[in-house]
């Protein structure tokens, strides 16, 4: 049996053509329309619009002549319908509630990053005000100058009188 250059039958062959093209949608456009549909559904004019059409539907199949019913015998298509509204409301729901938590849970990272940078602006502030309160500390304050220079006053005034009355410290000659 002779193989030829690089094809062997255990290997695939190329890309296989698709006899049935799949259909493509935009997830986050699909996304979008559920989001919209979950939140019609939480909607009072949701429930009043079923509710007016169950009462309708049940209305129309009790009170209607039995030519002109359309679900005769306990209102199997109703239910059929109502189950199939169900089936397609529940995953609808369900993924706007994923897209939901994904939204709240990068919201939450970007609170959580916003807190340690506010975090670290605090304690660097805190640093900062230590700091400068260290400095003031070493800093004479002007309480302090007033006084020291009362003190200082006070001892010049002391001088004074002591050179006035003679007391400079040398003896002087008397009668």
């Amino acid at each position: 049996m002779t193989e030829r250059r690089g094809e062997r039958l255990d290997t695939p062959t190329g890309a296989r053509r698709q006899l049935v093209r799949r259909p493509t949608f935009s997830s986050d456009a699909f996304g979008v329309f559920a989001e919209q549909f979950a939140r019609f559904m939480g909607t009072a004019t949701f429930l009043i619009y079923m509710t007016l059409f169950v009462v309708i539907w049940v209305g129309w199949n009790a009170l209607a002549p039995e030519d002109l019913r359309w679900d005769d015998y306990p209102f199997i298509f109703l239910t059929l319908m109502l189950s199939l509204q169900a089936s397609y409301a529940a995953p609808l729901i369900l993924l706007a509630q994923n897209r939901q938590e994904a939204r709240d849970r990068v919201i939450a990272e970007q609170d959580r990053q916003a807190d340690a940078r506010a975090h670290a602006d605090m304690e660097f502030l805190a640093r900062e005000v230590a700091s400068l309160r260290m400095a003031v500390g070493e800093v004479a304050t002007r309480d302090f100058l007033r006084s020291e220079l009362r003190a200082l006053l006070s001892d010049l005034e002391e001088r004074d009188e002591s050179h006035a009355d003679g007391d400079d410290g040398t003896a002087t000659p008397g009668p």
